[in-house]
């Protein structure tokens, strides 16, 4: 799966990061999903390969602006495009209502179906095309949630050993087999293809959460996680200077809770726009990555507006060219 960072900053927009947006896609084929939709997420697209008419399905963490703003005029493109295939949004209630209000007080007439999906956590996973998805509430000023993506559809290879001891030997039924057809034995015996293939790995699992204050919020979800992609807004110095965490986490509180967990991997996002680009500012981003080191020795990385972030098929953080890349300078293209 591949997840690319569409925005990064927290609040408002930098010269170099737009606000929160993530887009996931799984291995194969075309279709995509978006997590949060801050504003100008659609000039973002605009620089990928990633197209409206393949939206899947919209996940919405929570209503705050710099996560939703994006939102109505994405859909509207959509229309515009002339998309008919009806559209989810996942989301908190107050996304329904916003949207209700845009509508209303704006005109905006969509061509397809928007079907609205109030969070439920306690209503079990999502199944959606490609994921199953969990949602767990977190702690911030307004309902929040964080969402688990589990790869439904996992390659699945024959069991040679069992087939053998059923007593059929290879050949076409095991080609039969394997496209997911059942075969006979001699005797007529029927072997059913889904007991005699199993997943040739494990699911992959990669959770986003909205923004929160309390990490240890995220346990029950990030169990066989590999990935945790959280925000980071601030570092603890910072935070004593401030008085106040906004209802945020710190890199340290984040990278304390991953290394509890025993995460392999943990993308942070979300940088307040007080932290500088270039490494020898003050504050600066770097300082978030240092304070993160401290206290958690797993791969970890600071995701970068347009980057994509790969998870192979063993569950490992794949970054732009194999390693991860600091943060953006000054004077590089946002």
């Amino acid at each position: 799966m591949r997840l690319h960072f569409l925005g990064t900053s927290a609040g408002v927009p930098t010269r170099s990061r737009n606000v929160s947006a993530v887009a996931l896609q799984p291995e194969t084929g075309k279709r995509w999903y978006l997590i949060d939709c801050g504003e100008a997420t659609q000039h973002r697209l605009m620089r990928t390969s990633l197209t409206l008419p393949n939206l899947e399905t919209i996940l919405i963490t929570h209503v705050h602006g710099d996560h939703c703003y994006g939102l109505p005029g994405l859909l509207a493109s959509a229309s515009l495009a002339g998309r008919e295939r009806p559209l989810s949004v996942v989301g908190p209630p107050a996304i329904r209502d916003f949207l209700d209000a845009v509508q209303a007080t704006t005109g905006l007439h969509l061509s397809f179906a928007l079907d609205f999906i109030a969070v439920e956590p306690a209503q079990g996973p999502l199944e959606l095309a490609d994921f199953r998805v969990e949602s767990a509430a977190l702690s911030h000023g307004v309902a929040s949630y964080a969402y688990a993506f589990t790869e439904r559809h996992v390659e699945r290879q024959l069991d040679r050993d069992r087939l053998i001891a059923l007593g059929l030997p290879p050949g076409p039924a095991w080609g039969r087999l394997q496209r997911g057809e059942d075969a006979f034995l001699a005797d007529g015996t029927r072997i059913a293809s889904d007991a005699v293939r199993r997943a040739s790995r494990r699911a992959r699992k990669a959770v986003i959460a909205g923004d929160n204050d309390t990490p240890a919020r995220l346990g029950r979800l990030c169990e066989g996680a590999d990935v945790l992609v959280h925000e980071a807004t601030y570092t603890e110095p910072v935070v004593a200077r401030l008085g106040t965490d906004n209802d945020h986490s710190t890199a340290a509180r984040v990278a304390r809770f991953a290394a509890s967990e025993e995460l392999p991997s943990l993308i942070l996002t979300h940088f307040s726009p007080r932290y500088a680009t270039r490494r020898d500012a003050s504050p600066s981003i770097a300082d978030i990555e240092h304070e993160a080191r401290a206290h958690f020795s797993g791969a970890l990385f600071l995701a970068r507006d347009r980057a994509t972030y790969g998870v192979n098929r063993e569950g490992s953080v794949e970054a732009p060219d194999g390693e991860n890349e600091g943060p953006l300078h000054e004077g590089e293209t946002p």
